[in-house]
């Protein structure tokens, strides 16, 4: 594969139009063009869409784009190592579920770096994106999250995709809420008092090798008429704290997250349902220095919160 192929592919994805790249690259249209056919033809892909507007990206394309930025950005990190004597720098790397107990242990992890050089990546997204950022994007650590019945799906995934797993813990979801709420005082909440509430929820439920609307139908039941989706987590907590018709289902939380927005963490007696956090990692990864600092955070706040 010709690189100045895959730079004349990015350009295009920028700029959005064969023109504008040319502009930018100062190579003439049809050298592009030419370069983005060949593209295609080697991989058996459409990487862009022609149109009246320009150059849109196909779904394809996006994927062979991130590839591509990827595997420069590689050779650029190449380049300036063996050309300026940049120093090694030391490379963290894991993807998480959205869990205030995980966010807690990065953020003490986060004192033990020392002055040496180092990047540090850390992307709370759900299971499947995990998945997805430790084949395609190098991550190195991963924890994922599903509900206990749904184990023999995930541990058959994972040893096909060639992956060592480790059970981090296992919990029932607490409420979370604002102490305004109306249930705040209420002893026992079941999920019939949850009817009339707005669910915060996040809207990418999955599990392997089983339809999605199967897993949204057992993972977002529909006993509840109102829910908010969203997909980072720091705004859960403003939502919950400036609207007391909210709720959220989540792993224990610290107090002092809880004082700091003004909610409260309950049970709910008819959720029994159990989950996991599975730490996992490409079978004959050898751990960093820094993955086990970071896990020995974990150990800490895992034993500390849940």
């Amino acid at each position: 594969m010709n690189l100045l192929h895959l730079k004349h592919a990015i350009e295009v994805a920028k700029s959005g139009s064969l023109g504008k790249a040319s502009e930018k690259l100062l190579i003439a249209v049809p050298n592009i063009s030419r370069s983005i056919k060949e593209l295609e033809s080697d991989l058996g892909i459409t990487i862009f869409d022609r149109t009246t507007k320009g150059m849109e990206l196909t779904h394809e394309g996006e994927e062979f784009i991130n590839f591509a930025k990827g595997i420069l950005g590689q050779i650029d990190e190449v380049e300036k190592f063996y050309k300026n004597g940049s120093a090694k720098k030391l490379k963290f790397t894991i993807s998480v579920p959205r869990a205030c107990y995980i966010s807690s242990a990065f953020a003490e992890f986060s004192k033990t770096l020392t002055c040496e050089p180092c990047e540090i990546f850390y992307k709370e997204t759900n299971s499947e994106r995990t998945i997805h950022n430790m084949i395609n994007h190098d991550y190195k650590l991963g924890i994922i999250r599903y509900a206990e019945n749904y184990d023999k799906y995930f541990k058959a995934m994972l040893e096909e995709k060639g992956f060592k797993y480790e059970l981090v813990t296992e919990f029932t979801y607490s409420l979370i809420l604002s102490r305004d709420n109306p249930l705040a005082d209420k002893e026992n909440i079941s999920f019939d008092d949850l009817a009339n509430f707005i669910e915060i929820a996040h809207a990418d439920p999955y599990v392997p090798s089983m339809p999605i609307a199967k897993v949204v139908k057992e993972e977002l039941p529909d006993n509840i008429n109102r829910r908010i989706f969203i997909f980072e987590r720091a705004s859960q907590f403003d939502i919950l704290s400036k609207n007391p018709e909210t709720f959220m289902w989540i792993s224990p939380a610290p107090q002092s997250l809880l004082d700091r927005y003004n909610l409260i963490q309950k049970k709910c007696w008819d959720n029994k349902k159990i989950y996991k956090d599975v730490l996992i990692y490409k079978d004959g990864y050898k751990l960093t220095e820094l993955d086990k600092r970071f896990i020995e955070k974990l150990t800490e706040a895992k034993n500390l919160y849940l």
